[in-house]
């Protein structure tokens, strides 16, 4: 099972704190959207989104058809195909949101201990 890219979603108090801190770290920013609210960083191949809203806890998230830099890739399994196979092994998916207009989409699933995992789309 193919989930694309990898990115740790990191829900932080103070999102000017938390983009220095990283910075810090060697991180750069990918998209600063410190207006709305959050950011998305790397550094390598490591991926973190710093959201001072719209989320409530650190989330594990995987981006299907991206490669780490946020490219393209081809091909990819669909999310609705992921969705398909997760349930087929046992999985239980909320939050679904695949009827959009377009491919776009997005679940989440829970491992064991409670931890949120976010699949979500962008083309």
């Amino acid at each position: 099972m193919n989930l694309g890219a990898f990115s740790m979603s990191l829900a932080v108090k103070d999102l000017t704190a938390s983009l220095a801190f990283y910075k810090k770290l060697g991180f750069e920013p990918l998209a600063d959207m410190s207006e709305q609210g959050w950011a998305i960083l790397k550094n390598g191949d490591h991926v973190i989104g710093l959201f001072g809203k719209y989320i409530d806890e650190n989330i594990l998230t995987f981006n299907p058809g991206w490669d780490q830099s946020g490219k393209n890739v081809e091909p990819f399994t669909d999310i609705r195909e992921l969705r398909a196979q997760l349930e087929a092994a046992g999985i239980e998916v909320f939050n679904a949101n695949l009827d959009g207009p377009d491919s776009r989409g997005s679940l989440m699933i829970r491992d064991p201990d409670g931890n949120a995992i976010l699949l979500d789309q962008h083309r």
